[in-house]
């Protein structure tokens, strides 16, 4: 697979990287599996997190064997130097390995204060002086918080969300982190799934020579399509722009990116899914979500006790409970035209 520099890391990563969020929801055996194919397939980039729950335990498994052969990225959900090193322990434990490569700041609200001896950020400095990562970075949601980082010269990388959908202020980030030599690893490289050909993202995000994408994989077909593509890059071409395009005209607006920092719900409702579920319904195989189950979950709109915690944790801004009453309305039109047709 061909290799990228990771910005002043100095690391050098195959140009397709592994998003290990998705396989928590696969069994450690078909994880592990997974994982070990990848590797084999060219790709030595993996990036996890704490918050993941038991992700690094299944890169623990999969990869400690080769560990000097890949390189490993987690994150810590801390706003403390002590709780940063609390939960880089654990995960040291789980990816059963006394380093990472990349140790992350998991979104936070805002940047820490560089010069507070009890931020995160001075954990992340303790962590680097102690051996117990080699560079250090933040992911973010917010494009204020993700430029502030790359100018500041205090973080090796940025995580931040980028594909075919992103718009011409996000893409600003990309110059700039080059000029910075900061890393830029870019997640959410499909929206959430919302992009159903992973060819147009691949090839726009192709490009960019300092942007490292990371996959979210969580089954072995997925795996196959990028090796595949990354065997055999797509050029972008008209015929990719204009797939791109009609993607664009069709998410126009705000969406739900599935991040899921709005969660848990107090009611139960399942808001990655849901405040999603119009856009998935058309542009996925909509049968599956025409079942008892799924209409289940869509009528926990219903007890929605508007508390608002998922509008205040939502970093891109959404009127997250106007959104579900939304989706709920779409969904149930959905769900009668099925039904008679069915």
């Amino acid at each position: 697979m061909e290799k990228m520099r990771l910005g002043r890391t100095n690391l050098f990563v195959g140009r397709s990287g592994f998003g290990a969020l998705p396989i928590q929801r696969a069994s450690m055996d078909e994880a592990v599996r997974l994982l070990n194919k990848a590797f084999k397939g060219g790709i030595n980039f993996f990036d996890t997190a704490r918050y993941y729950s038991d992700s690094e335990e299944k890169i623990g498994n999969a990869l400690s064997q080769m560990r000097g052969d890949v390189v490993i990225a987690t994150k810590a959900m801390a706003m403390t130097k002590n709780d940063v090193l609390k939960s880089l322990d654990v995960s040291l434990g789980k990816l059963q390995t006394d380093y990472v490569d990349i140790l992350q700041l998991h979104n936070p609200a805002s940047l820490p204060d560089a010069n507070d001896p009890e931020s995160a950020y001075a954990g992340l400095l303790e962590a680097r002086e102690r051996g117990l990562t080699r560079f250090i970075g933040v992911s973010c949601h917010r494009l204020s918080n993700a430029i502030e980082a790359a100018r500041s010269g205090r973080y090796d990388t940025v995580q931040f969300p980028l594909s075919s959908l992103s718009s011409e202020d996000d893409l600003e980030l990309v110059a700039l982190c080059r000029e910075n030599d900061c890393g830029l690893i870019a997640m959410k490289a499909l929206s959430g799934g919302l992009i159903t050909n992973a060819k147009t993202s691949f090839a726009f995000l192709r490009q960019f020579e300092n942007v490292l994408p990371i996959w979210g994989i969580q089954h072995e077909h997925e795996l196959d399509e990028f090796i595949a593509l990354e065997a055999d890059p797509p050029v972008l071409d008209e015929a990719l722009w204009n797939l791109i395009r009609k993607d664009r005209m069709e998410l126009a607006g705000m969406f739900c990116r599935g991040c899921g920092y709005c969660m848990p719900c107090p009611a139960g409702i399942e808001i990655s899914w849901v405040a999603r579920m119009s856009l998935l319904l058309r542009r996925a195989p909509s049968q599956n979500f025409m079942t008892d189950e799924w209409r289940d979950k869509m009528r926990l709109v219903n007890d929605c006790t508007q508390c608002g915690q998922c509008r205040t944790k939502c970093p891109y801004g959404l009127d997250t409970p106007a959104l579900l009453e939304k989706n709920l309305e779409d969904y149930e039109q959905f769900y009668a035209s099925y039904c008679r047709k069915g």
